[in-house]
């Protein structure tokens, strides 16, 4: 049976991310919270508003409503990356190389790992940064579609096009496709050797959290009673293919999903704070851990794939040994 260690703290939680086997809990009001031999804590900012965990480095990049986008390390070492005065930063992304990125208003911003700065603007305001897995490339999810860019090139971008607000923006592991998250209750997608379109529709809510399965061949969804799971295996990814639906609660909205790191299992979690793991090969599902306060906003496994960090908007955040 699977042990939680809780740990309550107040605020709305916004990231979770293991560094160097700790647990991190980063909260709205700039504080990351961990537990290391004790609670501990860091204060990184004043009001924190965007985060991405850099795998490479073993770093939580962070970005914040005092204009400072920051990096955590481990044993809480921060290194203040950019500051760019009375702006908000609100999206950030880690990229290959040691480069990172962040919006502010209508400008992506990508920062190499020697510090040199290269600005993008947009028409509309920046909504949502990713890198894609391969190559020094750049996503910007915005009104009406997305734009990729190659930072290190003086070459056009390329616009995909989709009417609506684009809200955020992943790359699929291998680099094929390219998919937001919508203002609508929708998913839209972008197959890059063509441009061919995916829609993804008739979730009851907005889906506010996406995870890439292991091998990229699944991606799992918030925004329904259940964890959507669309397949991207096949010349087509989704299209004319049914989604799983994983972890089916009646009276509940997933409000998290968190693909393990290796197997194809998800971690689901609901808008009552109830958390469970689910396998996509025979639907089996295991309760990870009963309701609690508040929807769970953020959950990350460790490296030894036993634990799961995991944060609620009412601050009620723990660790899960799946090993027990």
């Amino acid at each position: 049976m699977p042990t939680v260690a809780p740990l309550d703290l107040e605020g709305h939680c916004i990231a979770t991310v293991f560094l160097g086997g700790v647990p991190h809990f980063a909260l709205a009001d700039g504080v990351v919270h961990r537990l290391d031999n004790g609670h501990k804590w860091t204060e990184l900012h004043d009001g924190l508003l965007a985060t991405a965990y850099d795998p490479a480095k073993s770093r939580l990049i962070t970005g914040g409503e005092d204009g400072k986008v920051c990096a955590l390390g481990v044993g809480d070492a921060v290194e203040g990356l950019a500051e760019i005065g009375r702006k908000w930063v609100t999206s950030v992304a880690a990229g290959p190389q040691g480069a990172i990125a962040f919006a502010t208003g209508k400008t992506a911003t990508v920062r190499f790992a020697d510090g040199k700065l290269k600005e993008f603007v947009h028409p509309r305001s920046v909504e949502g940064l990713a890198f894609a897995p391969k190559g020094m490339r750049i996503g910007v999810a915005r009104y009406n579609g997305a734009t990729l860019h190659f930072p290190a090139t003086e070459g056009k971008p390329t616009e995909l096009e989709w009417a609506g607000a684009h809200t955020g923006i992943t790359f699929s592991p291998d680099g094929n496709y390219v998919v937001t998250t919508m203002q609508e209750n929708a998913l839209h997608g972008w197959r890059l050797s063509d441009g061919k379109h995916m829609r993804m529709s008739g979730y009851p809510l907005k889906v506010k959290s996406l995870s890439w399965s292991a091998k990229g061949k699944w991606l799992a969804s918030s925004g329904a009673p259940a964890a959507i799971v669309w397949p991207f295996f096949g010349k087509d990814g989704p299209m004319g293919k049914a989604p799983l639906e994983l972890g089916t609660r009646g009276n509940a909205a997933v409000t998290c999903v968190a693909c393990h790191p290796s197997e194809d299992i998800v971690a689901v979690g609901y808008n009552d704070g109830m958390i469970l793991a689910a396998r996509f090969a025979d639907q089996k599902e295991v309760l990870l851990r009963r309701p609690g306060k508040g929807a769970i906003t953020s959950m990350s496994w460790d490296d030894e794939e036993r634990r799961i960090a995991f944060g609620s908007e009412a601050g009620d955040c723990g660790v899960i040994d799946i090993a027990g």
